[in-house]
């Protein structure tokens, strides 16, 4: 019996997919635990394919292909070095008795020795917000403990270790160690729900737990890591850093009341937005990378919205990865110019200007007869919006880049946007991001440049970007609250009607008018056409548009007032 064991935690970015890749980052991460003494490599959630495999989990040809991966990383740990305890979809064997034959899990696997020592599989399946698990696993069953080099291990994979039943069916059949494997997305404050829920396992059991979470963006979804270790007294005795990989050993020695763990490497959680700042970041940059395109493409405005997403793309892929195109009408200032190329300047990217006057020209020209009679409205506007879009997708048809659409939360909640205009787009920064947070962001960043930033330090944002009333710039004089409540106001309301799913009393309740609730809940249900023809975008809060939030468009539910 081993008295002293030595756990590496694996905070890997696997890319879905992507098996021969995801095994060679297991691989020479176990090479480098090897060399530090570890006994115990513990990986993240599905690791081996990649979190979340979706559909791709319904291929036979996928599935076979994991197996042999599996099979072959396996044969590599009969070297004498680390065991491996990774994640990975698996059909148990033909011959298992039932109800288990035949069915595809959500599995965690101990490689040993030159085998497969183990396999413990998923029993509590998420089937809520932007998870929908059931759709291709089947749930395990409760589990008992491993048997690893003479120290039992309590194996809960994710979702296990929000329920009480897994974590006390471990302790009662002898678990010593609870090890956790993750792919848990990134949400504002959810890592303290994490620590909390860890807490509540070891109270109830009386175990030391091992946390180990994904990092890295997968469409949607951002994985920010931050993997740790608690001990039987509560203490969070390791904490790995946010929003990047990392390989952390920690020591554990056995006693006469367990299992202890040393102190090891503890990196404070950012706080305010920071998180939200790196979160968005690399969402940008994975989702980029690991598409294959050389970089984006955006138009640069002159304003808050094109600015920070600009400044994200450049401290995520590289200011030489960004295009921006200015595309002037007659409506757009002079301040707009100016600060546009003063934002260009400061972050070192590339701006073209492409005029779209003759554009608008030609379309009212075209146009003219079948409009004849009819004055000038929202039409005129929204062809400006189109006109930009269209020269957007030409360029990057033509060189490469993908399109970066920068609307944010606030005006897609309400339909303040253009569809084939400024809703163009491959991917946006921030889809999930509220008008209000992305004022925050934009001081921030003027503030701080982060660790893992491609973009310049100091100022990167002109100051008269961030204090000039927030304009569409379409018609004359135009201000984003000529058509909406102030931008504070609006938040409120659209948080409490999304992320809360509060009433339209409650909201009420919170001091804002009547009407302007009502207002505010008939634009943003109205819109639900919109939003679902708009690009995919990081997910930062608990409620965003897409797989969060699925309302039927054609919906003729009116509601109160």
């Amino acid at each position: 019996m081993t008295d002293r064991l030595t756990i590496a935690l694996a905070q890997l970015n696997p890319t879905v997919g992507d098996l021969p890749a995801n095994l060679q980052k297991l691989r020479d991460l176990r090479a480098r635990a090897a060399a530090e003494g570890a006994d115990l490599v513990v990986g993240t959630e599905l690791c081996v394919s990649g979190y979340p495999p979706e559909d791709l989990v319904l291929k036979p040809d996928f599935l076979e292909a994991v197996r042999l991966e599996v099979e072959a990383l396996a044969r590599d740990t009969a070297d004498g070095g680390p065991g491996l305890l990774i994640g990975a979809p698996w059909r148990l064997d033909p011959e298992a008795k039932a109800p288990l034959r035949g069915k595809v899990y959500n599995a965690a696997l101990l490689l040993d020795g030159g085998e497969i020592q183990a396999v413990r599989t998923k029993h509590h399946l998420p089937n809520y917000g932007v998870f929908d698990e059931i759709r291709v696993f089947a749930p395990g069953p409760l589990p008992g403990p491993v048997n690893f080099r003479g120290v039992r291990l309590g194996i809960m994979v994710c979702e296990d270790m929000w329920f009480p039943d897994v974590t006390e069916c471990l302790e009662e059949s002898g678990a010593e160690i609870l090890v956790v494997p993750n792919g848990s997305p990134y949400e504002v404050d959810k890592q303290e729900v994490r620590v909390q829920l860890a807490l509540e396992r070891v109270v109830e059991s009386g175990l030391p737990l091992v946390y180990v979470n994904q990092v890295g963006g997968q469409d949607e979804l951002v994985f920010d890591g931050a993997s740790f270790v608690v001990d039987t007294q509560r203490n969070l005795q390791v904490q790995l850093p946010e929003f990047t990989e990392a390989l952390s050993l920690t020591t554990w020695r056995r006693g006469p009341e367990g299992w202890s763990v040393e102190a090891g490497e503890r990196v404070a959680p950012g706080s305010g937005v920071e998180p939200i700042y790196r979160a968005l970041m690399l969402g940008l940059r994975d989702y980029v990378t690991k598409s294959g395109f050389p970089g984006v493409v955006l138009g640069l405005s002159g304003g808050i919205d094109s600015a920070i997403s600009a400044v994200v793309a450049a401290d995520a892929l590289g200011p030489e990865r960004v295009h921006c195109v200015m595309m002037p009408s007659p409506y757009t200032s002079q301040d707009s110019l100016d600060d546009a190329a003063e934002l260009a300047t400061l972050n070192g990217l590339r701006l073209d200007e492409i005029n779209i006057g003759p554009a608008m020209a030609a379309y009212d020209q075209m146009l003219a007869p079948l409009f004849d009679g009819r004055a000038p409205d929202t039409t005129e506007e929204n062809l400006q919006s189109r006109a930009r879009g269209i020269l957007l997708m030409a360029i990057s048809n033509k060189f490469g880049p993908m399109v970066l659409s920068t609307g944010n939360k606030s005006e897609m909640s309400v339909g303040y946007a253009t569809l084939y205009g400024d809703m163009c787009g491959g991917y946006n920064v921030l889809k999930d991001v509220y008008k209000t947070t992305v004022f925050k962001l934009c001081q921030w960043r003027n503030q701080v440049r982060p660790a893992e930033a491609l973009g310049p330090e100091g100022r990167v944002i002109p100051e008269r970007i961030i204090t000039k009333p927030p304009s569409a710039e379409l018609k004359p004089d135009q201000k984003d609250e000529d058509s909406l409540p102030a931008y504070p106001v609006l938040d409120d309301i659209l948080s409490g009607l999304i992320e809360e799913e509060a009433s339209i009393e409650a909201i009420v309740g919170r001091g804002h008018p009547r009407d302007t609730v009502n207002r505010v809940w008939r634009l943003l249900e109205n819109a639900e056409y919109k939003r679902r023809q708009a690009p995919p975008g990081v997910k930062i809060t608990r409620r965003s548009f897409g797989r969060d939030r699925r309302y039927p468009i054609v919906n003729a539910f009116k509601g109160p007032g």
